[in-house]
């Protein structure tokens, strides 16, 4: 009975830290009131929005954040944030020039304005190169059951 209760108690608190109930999303300080008139990057397919005091992109579906020198990704237009690994920031994301960048991080001041950030000391040089397609697990599942 004993060792009965300390599973369910473990089982318990395991699924008190899963991720569906654990908070995962991030306050970034970027609260807004509705969802802010977006602009077209020329040339991308990437949207900003210049009303909004940050660094705040749509792209894909998602709305992008570049706050405190990290990438934060919504599915709202106030999230709820979670923060994006570097490597899984969408290529257009990091290809939009600085000049669309509302808060530009220390150092970004003497970057050309109609170019991208420099990625590369942060991220490698090779974050321009394209990069191999993702195999969707449930893909290769799909292929497996035929």
């Amino acid at each position: 009975m004993r060792r009965w209760l300390t599973v369910a108690a473990l089982g318990l608190g395991l699924a008190w830290a899963s991720p569906g109930h654990a908070g995962v999303s991030v306050n970034i300080g970027i609260d807004l009131p509705g969802p802010p008139a977006l602009a077209p990057v020329p040339g991308t397919p990437v949207m900003y929005a210049p009303a909004v005091a940050g660094n705040y992109f749509f792209y894909g579906g998602r709305y992008f954040a570049f706050v405190g020198g990290a990438w934060y990704a919504g599915p709202g237009y106030n999230g709820p944030w979670a923060i994006v690994a570097p490597e899984l920031v969408p290529r257009p994301i990091l290809a939009v020039p600085v000049q669309y960048y509302r808060v530009l991080p220390r150092g970004w001041h003497a970057w050309r304005r109609e170019a991208p950030p420099h990625w590369d000391p942060r991220w490698g040089r090779h974050w321009g190169e394209p990069r191999p397609p993702r195999e969707r697990p449930h893909a290769r599942r799909h292929e497996e059951h035929r």
